[in-house]
C-alpha cells in the first residue's frame, strides 16, 4: 500500500460532498468534501506501490484548471487506469453541479 498527498490551486470552495466509484478489482473511490482554502488537497491511499510519480501527473494534469472549486478528495484505488481516475474525479465534481474541467 502506497499513500500520496497532492495540493493543487483551486477556485471558490466546492459546495457539498459527494462519492464516485467502488474499490474493487481495477477501480477506485473518490470522496469529495468542501476545502475552504482555495487549494485542492488529494490523499490518495492506492494498493500499487512505485506509482507516485504516475499519479502526480495524472493529478496535475486533471487540476491544471485552478478554477476548479476548492476541495479533499481520498481517492483508494485498486490499480484503476488513468482514465478511470479522470472519470471517477469528473463524476464527483458533476454530482455537485461543478463539472469544470475535469
Amino acid at each position: 500500500m502506497e499513500n500520496i498527498v497532492l495540493e493543487f490551486p483551486a477556485g471558490q470552495p466546492a459546495r457539498g460532498r459527494a462519492l464516485a466509484g467502488v474499490v474493487a478489482s481495477g477501480d477506485l473511490e473518490v470522496l469529495l468534501e468542501t476545502h475552504v482554502e482555495h487549494r485542492t488537497v488529494v490523499n490518495v491511499t492506492t494498493s500499487v506501490d512505485g506509482m507516485g510519480r504516475v499519479w502526480e501527473a495524472v493529478l496535475a494534469r486533471i487540476f491544471s484548471d485552478s478554477s476548479l472549486p476548492a476541495a479533499k478528495l481520498e481517492i483508494n484505488d485498486f490499480g484503476a487506469t488513468p482514465g478511470v481516475v479522470r472519470m471517477r474525479i469528473g463524476q464527483v465534481f458533476e454530482q455537485l453541479g461543478q463539472t469544470g474541467g475535469a
